[in-house]
């Protein structure tokens, strides 16, 4: 029974962090060159896998069913908790808006195209936020179910898109060089959000149970399977393409058209809408889950039907409300995101446990020590710094 929850728990992590955010990466890495976005790619999921096993170090000393909330209020009190609450509320409400906005964008356009009907804008963004709310309320254990199934079709998807465009593949554009300094920061931001699965992490804890040597197999596996994709993603579209045609790409239409174009494929770029598609859910999945349980946690709530109902709807019912009212103030917020998971995945982590080992407790700890902690620390200034940077029009805007 452990073995299949710990499968399907490296499944969650893998299924929450590879989202639609992995079709940008070719886009937002375009004048690196593939050497340089590889180097970029396995130093943010070092640090990524990093301050996940940093949060199975304070979650050891915590209850099973132990969120964000709780972790913060005990090691940085009130202050701390304020800042972890902000921070999981804006980032994880913004991405459910966008995932239920632009999911249900896509959804009501097959329907309505499948079926020759013409159904209000606002019915898909209804359908899909009523499904996927009903499997999370649920429980745990059916989103495990839902994402086998969903990662699975993805896998078989990436796998054909790989076989239809490995021939295409061509040495020397691998191994061209940075166009722009700047680019290399620009870039880090989008790179490091495709990382993004450390709000998950509570739920999977209180799936598991707190056995850390399992726990630490989910998360070093779990965010390994995105890294061995990720690099493969760069692999088939940068040696696609030269860096100054990528650069030329005009968003992800325009990426697609382009590698669709090339391999002379009209089944490409209905690989890659598919893909598109699949990765809005998993990641939905993931992220509306880390969202449940962080309020059911917050706010005291049980695991009986009527308590579940009640997270589900202050889980849901806001990021609906945006999506179907005010769409474009959540997809505007998305522009900072990066700043939101930095403090929820690097600041708070490195904070906590530095708090921790200030105090008398033991146990599991992560190799490093406070040289580590420095390091990660000083990573997060780093992208947020880029952030700021491209906000401020100081270096290129990309992706």
């Amino acid at each position: 029974m452990l073995k299949n929850k710990t499968i399907g728990s490296m499944l969650i992590v893998a299924g929450t962090t590879i989202g639609a955010g992995m079709l940008a990466l070719p886009i937002a890495s375009a004048g690196l060159g593939f050497t340089t976005a590889l180097i970029l790619i396995i130093a943010t999921w070092l640090l990524m896998t990093y301050t996940a096993l940093l949060m199975l170090e304070l979650h050891q000393h915590a209850e099973r069913d132990a969120t964000l909330n709780t972790l913060a209020k005990f090691w940085l009190g009130k202050r701390g908790q304020y800042v972890a609450n902000f921070s999981v509320m804006f980032l994880f409400y913004a991405l459910c808006a966008a995932y239920i906005a632009g999911g249900g964008a896509q959804l009501q356009e097959k329907i309505n195209n499948g079926l020759n009907l013409t159904l209000a804008p606002q019915i898909g963004s209804i359908i899909i936020a009523l499904v996927i709310g009903t499997v999370v309320t649920l429980g745990t254990s059916k989103v495990d179910k839902l994402n086998r199934v969903l990662f699975s079709i993805k896998i078989i998807v990436l796998a054909s898109l790989f076989y239809m465009l490995t021939p295409y593949v061509h040495g020397q554009h691998l191994l061209e060089m940075p166009i722009e300094q700047g680019l290399i920061l620009s870039a880090i931001p989008v790179v490091f959000t495709s990382f993004g699965f450390h709000g998950s992490i509570p739920s999977i804890v209180k799936y598991v149970g707190l056995d850390i040597k399992t726990l630490r197999r989910v998360m070093i596996t779990g965010a390994a399977l995105p890294l061995v994709i990720y690099i493969f993603w760069q692999l088939i579209s940068q040696g696609m393409m030269s860096q100054a045609e990528l650069l030329t790409s005009t968003g992800l239409p325009g990426f697609v058209a382009s590698i669709a174009s090339i391999a002379h494929n009209s089944a490409v770029s209905t690989a890659v809408n598919l893909f598109a598609d699949l990765a809005l859910a998993t990641s939905f999945l993931g992220v509306s889950l880390g969202l449940f349980d962080f309020f059911a946690d917050a706010f005291k709530k049980g695991d009986g039907s009527k308590d579940r109902i009640k997270t589900a709807l202050i889980t849901f019912i806001p990021p609906l409300g945006f999506a179907l009212f005010y769409p474009q103030g959540f997809i505007m917020a998305l522009g900072y995101a990066a700043i939101a998971l930095v403090v929820l995945a690097v600041f708070l982590p490195v904070a906590m446990v530095y708090r921790k080992r200030q105090s008398e407790h033991t146990g599991y700890a992560v190799s490093g020590g406070n040289v580590g902690l420095a390091i990660a620390g000083l990573c997060g200034v780093l992208i947020i710094g880029a952030q700021g940077l491209q906000m401020a029009g100081v270096i290129p805007a990309i992706g």
